[in-house]
């Protein structure tokens, strides 16, 4: 099962946001001062936080997706002729959706 294109969009947004943000934190890594360096620490925390947090999702997703792959097959195998069934009723669908444009 593929992750639907918002999901996908989200995780890599959160990607770049993370990857900027090391940008900008090796960029301003000559700034001195005791503020620059505490708001160093701060986003650099925050960046650890943000990188395992979608860590996780990813693996959530992933999770999910073998999930019900899984079932699809498991079900697929149990009733093969309504899994036949089912396919055509839905390529005949798509096929006249398609044949309308």
């Amino acid at each position: 099962m593929a992750a639907r294109p918002e999901t996908e969009q989200l995780l890599d947004d959160l990607r770049n946001v993370v990857a900027d943000t090391e940008a900008l934190l090796a960029a301003t890594a000559g700034e001195a001062g005791s503020r620059a360096d505490e708001a160093r620490q701060r986003v650099a925390e925050s960046l650890e936080q943000a990188r395992i947090r979608l860590q996780e999702l990813e693996y959530e997703l992933k999770t999910r997706a073998r999930a019900a792959a899984h079932e699809t097959d498991r079900y697929v195998r149990e009733n093969p002729w309504q899994s036949v069934g089912i396919a055509a009723a839905a390529g005949l669908v798509i096929g006249l959706l398609l044949s309308r444009r």
